[in-house]
């Protein structure tokens, strides 16, 4: 099936019914040309939407075309993703002969002139687990070429002196026929409309092309002839593993290999070779490993060349292609024909280009490369201790308007002022497609390409470091998805597109999912080859990247044991405790920390205690300390609180889950679930006319208290982009500004578009009930990493209340340190008097602002306004105090900026300065808020200003000159 872009969830699930069905249908006119409107319609009789669990006869067509040689396919630009069909493409129902139509004229559908052939299937709105049809194919234009021998697009498996015969018949009385071998013309005919000839002893590799004209059209049919090498058997040279071994002494040559079990042989075809590979290029393999291996020689140090591997089996089983054309499985970088278009040069310049005449993906190869020079802050950082962790969770591609690590570089002040010291990356391996959540990882070594280069990653890490912040990768290695190189290598191929499911020979990858949350392919965790692929990324990661640690996706799928047919269910299954996945995946850790002692091992696995206690107190007693950080989710409970509503947040405590010490990365809000602030505008307490938390000013001042109640409760903990800042857009927000969830009725959403820009603008950073929220958590998270007792023991009331009570103390501290701690919060929409419970009486400090109150009454009550907090000490936070630069209350914006900037105050003076200290512009006379500071004479670069005014004095901002 084509499927180009697919854009899925980690959390899809795939319904047990959901399956394939062939339908039947016809197009009307039969015959038509690309300018032609056609009616499309499926007979309703011919399948089962039920089975598709299709409400509404919501029925959507994914569709793509050819040029006029059946090649250069390109998809439907109004597909919409796999999960998520666009409207565009909906069928009409009729429902008088219960049949579905949909009338399209080909060149404006498909947005492209010069098609020969078109395809598409039908599907509900999420096509997840298999819901839709056959690929149905139809020609366009009167004048048509069949090609009877061989099939088209095929490669025929002969031996050394063997030969090929070529048919050929075409519509519409006699053509002309030039059948062309390697760029050569090797046979013609002016005229026939039935063609035939042998090509024999043939001992070379042939790409054929057959030209048929009649009038002003050609047609060019393409085929291909692969002779067998006979694979010389040679043993394997030492210390070289899967994949691209560069030769470190002679940047002339580097040495591929892959390994291919069941493979008769593998030729290297590449632009070194003109992708026309000789017997020269027919790698030699290993008698005691089997692998596949060549040295490349001839190389031109600096040049960027590409490759594939032709993996050819003779011998094939039923439904699987004897011929797959595929990029390096270990590829750190790739080439594709169906994404590389959409890559802005911005993002990566000089993109090395596609191959042309080539097909899916190729491999980048480059000896000589110059290394990325990293600075001695990330040679020599130390990480952040686990207990302190406080991780910013984004989405590159939702960050801000270039969608680009150069955004994030060039926001580094926003994360220092937050006072974070971790931020976690969305997937950023290649995955399909352009813009997407990155969880339909293909090449899980690769860098996509989309956000930026790899050296513009490393500046970005390298710059983390330098500001004392953690890089976290979260990393999908539990599926992969159909371009996967071991896949494709292994897979079903039924209809011969070059796509399919892993075969039962293939020796990664399950045939069908051995869990209950599976996307893409179920890699099976227990086979040693995935084993050493699994260590072999991290290795990638850990040491060309210097990534501190990862976020392992979906851990529960890691398991052999549950089968859609086990007894119980396979949910259940899933659910329950797995011996075989709790070893694995230590064997995993394992791994990491002997690469990097300090190295952060996370899962997202969010099941029973009694597993994930056998990851979080695992290797805890050595030094560095180990034990795996366990995702912990609150979002239902915390919400309830910020809505106005009772909630239990006990479990935020890493002791309540029988943890020996803090490693549970809890949180509020992830990538994953509604957003709070949306959540409280739409369903929030409205009881209260003066505290209505459905009004969005109201709701975002509650946001402060819960950032009292999450962040400083010992361990790791995690937030998710501009949580920060009231972020109150809806996940199921649609790319075009509406929103559409699953709530709707709708058989789809748009949880994973692409949402609108811009961000930075007034609306966020000059919006002071927002910056009251970044400021007070930039306070709390200062106080966390700061300050001893926040690595204390927390105790939290194991009920549902709308006034959480939580108590800190750390015992090893002196009675002169800050050592006990009392958060309270009152999340009622109407004044209350809180009961307090400090551990004793005396003089306690308000850390947010360090006022000092005295106790008389340990039980004395507090009273709190609707969304208030408290944060008391029995000392001031000295430590905090010393360390927090808390972010100036005037904020300029738009930064990076173009041609001006603004200020959210009135001012009565702006000087700016260059970064070498020399005054380059000012303004003398007084200025309204939102007044427009012309900068459009100043050249590129970052700026000093300093602000004057009688409220807050003088201020120094900086910004970036675009």
């Amino acid at each position: 099936m084509k499927k180009i872009i697919l854009l899925l969830s980690l959390f899809c699930s795939m319904a047990a019914f959901a399956q394939q069905q062939a339908v039947t249908y016809s197009i009307n006119p039969a015959t038509f040309e690309e300018t032609t409107s056609i009616t499309i319609t499926i007979n309703g009789n011919s399948f089962s939407e039920a089975n598709w669990g299709i409400t509404g006869n919501a029925l959507y067509m994914w569709a793509w075309s050819f040029d006029l040689n059946d090649a250069n396919i390109a998809d439907c630009p109004t597909n919409g993703a796999w999960t998520a069909s666009n409207e565009a493409n909906r069928f009409t129902y009729n429902a008088g002969s219960d049949t579905y139509t949909k009338t399209i004229t080909p060149t404006t559908f498909y947005n492209r002139n010069g098609i020969g052939r078109i395809g598409f299937l039908v599907k509900a709105k999420d096509g997840t687990g298999d819901k839709k049809s056959q690929d149905i194919l139809a020609e366009v234009g009167s004048f048509q070429v069949t090609l009877t021998a061989p099939t088209e697009n095929s490669a025929t498996i002969i031996a050394s002196g063997g030969g090929l015969t070529v048919a050929a018949s075409n519509t519409g009385g006699a053509a002309s026929y030039v059948l062309k071998t390697n760029g050569t013309t090797l046979n013609s005919n002016t005229s026939t409309a039935s063609y035939s000839f042998s090509h024999t002893n043939i001992t070379t590799n042939q790409n054929y092309e057959l030209l048929v004209t009649q009038g002003a059209t050609t047609i060019i049919k393409k085929f291909s002839a692969i002779v067998n090498p006979n694979a010389i058997s040679a043993a394997l040279p030492a210390g070289l593993v899967d994949g691209i071994n560069y030769n470190t002494t002679d940047v002339t040559k580097a040495t591929l290999v892959v390994d291919a079990p069941f493979k008769d042989f593998v030729y290297v075809a590449g632009s070194f070779n003109n992708w026309q590979p000789t017997a020269a290029y027919a790698m030699k393999k290993d008698p005691a490993s089997t692998k596949f291996w060549l040295e490349l020689t001839g190389l031109t140090s600096g040049t960027p060349y590409t490759y594939q591997y032709w993996v050819v089996d003779q011998t094939p089983i039923a439904g699987t292609p004897s011929l797959v054309k595929t990029a390096d499985p270990y590829s750190t970088l790739v080439l594709s024909p169906f994404d590389d278009g959409g890559i802005p040069t911005l993002s990566y310049p000089n993109l090395p280009a596609y191959p042309a005449g080539q097909e899916r993906e190729v491999t980048v190869l480059q000896t000589g490369k110059t290394p990325y020079s990293w600075s001695s802050a990330t040679t020599n950082f130390i990480k952040p201790a686990k207990e302190k962790l406080v991780v910013y969770e984004l989405l590159v591609r939702d960050f801000d308007a270039s969608r680009s690590y150069q955004d994030l570089i060039n926001k580094i002040d926003y994360f220092k002022n937050l006072k974070i010291n971790a931020i976690e990356l969305m997937p950023v391996m290649e995955y399909e497609g352009n813009e997407s959540w990155g969880y339909n990882t293909s090449f899980h070594m690769a860098l996509d390409k989309f956000y930026g280069t790899s050296d513009k990653l490393k500046e970005f890490v390298d710059l983390c470091h330098q500001n004392g912040i953690a890089v976290i990768l979260d990393i999908a290695l539990n599926h992969a998805f159909g371009r996967n190189p071991m896949v494709r290598m292994w897979m079903n191929d039924p209809d011969g597109d070059g796509w399919g499911s892993p075969s039962t020979e293939n020796p990664y990858f399950n045939t069908t999912a051995m869990h209950s949350y599976n996307v893409g392919e179920d890699f099976n965790h227990q086979q040693p080859r995935t084993q050493n692929y699994v260590q072999r990324v991290i290795k990638q990661w850990v040491e060309e990247y210097k990534i501190d640690g990862f976020r392992w996706d979906l851990t529960k799928g890691f398991t052999q044991n549950c089968p859609a047919n086990v007894a119980g269910g396979q949910e259940n299954c899933t659910g329950s405790k797995q011996q075989d996945r709790v070893e694995v995946l230590r064997k995993y850790a394992d791994y990491s920390w002997g690469l990097d002692p300090s190295h952060y091992v996370i899962f997202e696995h969010l099941g029973g205690n009694d597993e994930e206690q056998q990851w979080a107190n695992y290797r805890l007693n050595e030094t560095p300390s180990k034990g795996v950080m366990m995702w912990g989710i609150l979002t239902s409970e915390y919400n309830n609180l910020t809505k106005g509503y009772a909630g239990n947040i006990s479990r935020m405590n890493a002791t309540s889950r029988g943890f020996t010490a803090h490693r549970l990365m809890g949180y509020a809000e992830s990538h994953d679930e509604e957003r709070l602030m949306y959540n409280n505008i739409q369903s929030g307490n409205s009881s209260n006319p003066d505290h209505n938390v459905k009004t969005l000013n109201v709701a975002l001042s509650r946001m402060s208290a819960l950032g009292a109640v999450s962040l400083l409760v010992p361990g790791p903990k995690m937030i998710w982009q501009f949580g920060e800042l009231g972020w109150e857009n809806s996940i199921f927000t649609c790319n075009n500004g509406t929103v559409n969830s699953p709530s709707d009725g709708t058989s789809g959403d748009c949880k994973l578009d692409t949402k609108p820009q811009p961000q930075w603008t007034s609306n966020w950073l000059g919006d002071t009930n927002r910056n009251k929220i970044y400021n007070d958590w930039a306070k709390m998270i200062t106080l966390k990493t700061v300050e001893p007792v926040f690595s204390g023991t927390a105790t939290i009331n194991n009920n549902s209340s709308l006034f959480p009570n939580i108590k800190i103390t750390n015992s090893a501290l002196a009675s002169s340190q800050l050592k006990d701690v009392l958060i309270v919060a009152n999340f009622n929409v109407i004044p209350q008097n809180v009961p307090s419970g400090f551990p004793y009486t005396g003089t306690w400090y308000d850390l947010m602002d360090n006022t000092a109150i005295t106790v008389m009454s340990t039980s004395a009550a507090i009273t709190l306004q609707p969304g208030e907090f408290k944060i008391y000490g029995n000392k001031s936070a000295s430590l905090a105090i010393a360390d927090y630069e808390k972010a100036p209350s005037i904020v300029l914006y738009p930064n990076p900026a173009s041609n001006y900037f603004t200020l959210n105050e009135p001012i009565s003076k702006v000087q700016i300065f260059s970064i070498t200290g020399q005054m380059v512009k000012s303004f003398e006379a007084s200025q309204a808020a939102g007044y427009h500071f012309s900068i459009s004479d100043l050249n590129q670069g970052l700026y000093i200003v300093k602000t004057f005014d009688e409220n807050n004095g003088m201020k120094v901002l900086k910004f970036l000159k675009n």
